[in-house]
């Protein structure tokens, strides 16, 4: 069950990678370096929270074949998911880039960062809780303060248009319409805010994940030189 998850997640976004108006495999160069590196990161993390018991997996949906202890399931979540949303950045983003080349007026992710650390603040005993919105303020922080980024406003737009699939995806997960959740997670360390069967910390561990990834991405586009807006010629 949780295969077939990844496998429509990623089966659309990977026939129309070739499509001549989107020719979003141009930019595999820069977007499997950015996937392997961010995927990395978050399966060791992934490893470590199933260790300590905050989450796991229900073996009913699965099909046994493990990497450590994360069903092999959960390894590919890690780059089907970056790749429908990376894909759809590139759809979605580039062109409300090329339209709104600026926009630096951004009070937003100040406003998200504060709240992302009183948030971890006060949930400070939930792990899932306060380590994801304590990484996700870092993360903004680096990307606003540091890497001076222009379009993270687009982001939050796109980003929100894209919690619509991902409300179908990690519904399914977490056992929306299932008699038991694929993925379960331990009351303990989470708000237990839930979105349908959606741990609302998902949201934003979802959020810095994409985040992450298409950071890496457009720097590593520039590096490349890589050309990614797609094509309005016919």
């Amino acid at each position: 069950m949780y295969l077939l998850v990844d496998f429509f997640t990623i089966i659309i976004p990977f026939i129309f990678s070739f499509h001549p108006k989107l020719k979003f495999h141009k930019t595999w160069k820069a977007f499997f370096p950015a996937v392997f590196i961010t995927g990395l990161y978050f399966i060791l993390w992934d490893m470590y929270y199933t260790h300590l018991g905050v989450w796991g997996f229900n073996g009913q949906y699965l099909t046994g074949i493990n990497i450590f202890n994360l069903p092999i399931e959960e390894i590919l979540f890690f780059f089907c998911i970056p790749y429908s949303c990376v894909f759809t950045f590139h759809c979605l983003l580039l062109p409300m880039e090329k339209k709104w080349p600026h926009r630096k007026k951004d009070i937003l992710t100040p406003i998200f960062i504060i709240v992302f650390i009183i948030i971890g603040i006060i949930y400070y005993p939930n792990l899932y809780t306060s380590v994801t919105f304590f990484s996700l303020a870092v993360v903004l922080a680096i990307a606003h303060y540091f890497l001076k980024v222009t379009w993270l406003i687009n982001f939050y737009i796109v980003y929100a248009v894209l919690l619509i699939p991902f409300t179908i995806v990690n519904g399914v997960l977490t056992g929306t319409g299932l008699e038991n959740p694929i993925v379960w997670y331990n009351e303990n360390e989470i708000i237990g805010l839930r979105i349908l069967t959606i741990p609302v910390e998902d949201v934003f561990y979802g959020m810095e994940l994409i985040l992450i990834n298409l950071l890496i991405y457009k720097f590593l586009l520039k590096k490349y030189n890589i050309v990614a807006i797609p094509s309005k010629n016919k």
